[in-house]
């Protein structure tokens, strides 16, 4: 009898591990952010994602990084807006617009010219790997600061870090694994950040 027991309840193991699944998901805490009150209220469908300022080592990091904030945010449910068009506006105002902030590129003096309710900077602070013998320490690190086009008030904001290690058995193999660890680290960023950034008119 006591057999036939364990025999039934192996059979809903792996139900009981889905809903565990869940319920854990469920409670889960979201990372540590700012969010204007009463958000909803304040009408943002159109998002400007900015330029990525970079002030990490690896040079090629934040257009990859920035195409991949542009399909997040699409996902939220904000329209997508071209990032050329975003670009091509931005250069005939800004010398530095590749490297914008709140203070050099104001949101309220592009919002009209771009037609949007609001401006996603985003700081690639941290994108880079080091090396110690047979191990590789990769980190990434981003903040997120979406400004009102209209008041430049912070509407949200957050910020995230991710640390990668590998080990391998040459040199020449740590260094190739650390750098498929980039792409997947500013994922996994983005996956945590914009589960605190609410939904948009689409989503």
């Amino acid at each position: 009898m006591p057999h036939y027991k364990s025999r039934r309840i192996l059979k809903y193991y792996p139900f009981i591990l889905i809903l565990l699944t869940f319920l854990v998901s469920g409670c889960a805490k979201k990372i540590p952010h700012l969010l204007t009150p009463e958000f909803e209220k304040r009408g943002i469908r159109l998002i400007a994602v900015f330029p990525v300022a970079n002030q990490s080592k690896n040079m090629e990091a934040a257009s990859l990084f920035r195409d991949k904030v542009l399909e997040a945010v699409y996902f939220k449910g904000y329209p997508k807006i071209p990032l050329n068009v975003i670009d091509e506006k931005l250069s005939k105002l800004y010398k530095d617009y590749q490297q914008p902030n709140v203070e050099s590129i104001p949101p309220r003096s592009v919002g009209g010219v771009l037609g949007v309710d609001a401006v996603l900077y985003v700081n690639l602070q941290e994108c880079e790997t080091s090396f110690v013998l047979l191990a590789a320490k990769t980190s990434v690190t981003a903040t997120f600061d979406l400004r009102s086009a209209r008041t430049n008030d912070s509407l949200w904001s957050t910020k995230y870090s991710v640390t990668e290690r590998n080990f391998e058995i040459t040199k020449e193999r740590v260094k190739m694994k650390s750098c498929q660890v980039f792409e997947p680290a500013m994922e996994e960023i983005l996956d945590q950040v914009m589960e605190t950034l609410p939904l948009g008119p689409d989503g």
